[in-house]
């Protein structure tokens, strides 16, 4: 079973990623966050498999988070998910230790496919 920890601003995405994870076999979503401090206490205690990480949040950004998530564990999937699929931020993300990096709105099918396999 993959332990899903999702980290995003939108509480409407969060609640959408829940209901569409909750029908994927093996998968299941066991805590969320809307901001970086939230998140990082969490995946520190939770210690989930895969993380789903919008790049922009308040405090601190996503891919500051996860440089952090990658201190603390090292072997976890963390899964860049933005509407600001800028290069530099691709770039960024993918030297910080993201493992995919997709526009959320164009690429939302890619997150789950991801999650599937």
């Amino acid at each position: 079973m993959k332990r899903i920890y999702i980290v995003d601003d939108s509480v409407k995405l969060r609640k959408t990623l829940c209901e569409l994870l909750s029908d994927v076999d093996n998968v299941q979503v066991i805590g969320q966050a809307g901001d970086a401090g939230e998140a990082l206490d969490d995946i520190r205690i939770l210690k989930p498999d895969t993380v789903l990480l919008d790049i922009r949040l308040p405090g601190k950004n996503g891919i500051q988070l996860l440089g952090e998530i990658k201190e603390l564990q090292p072997d976890i999937t963390v899964v860049i998910m933005t509407n600001y699929d800028y290069p530099q931020y691709r770039q960024q993300s993918i030297r910080a230790g993201a493992d995919h990096f997709f526009n959320k709105t164009r690429e939302f099918e890619n997150i789950i496919e991801v999650l599937k396999g």
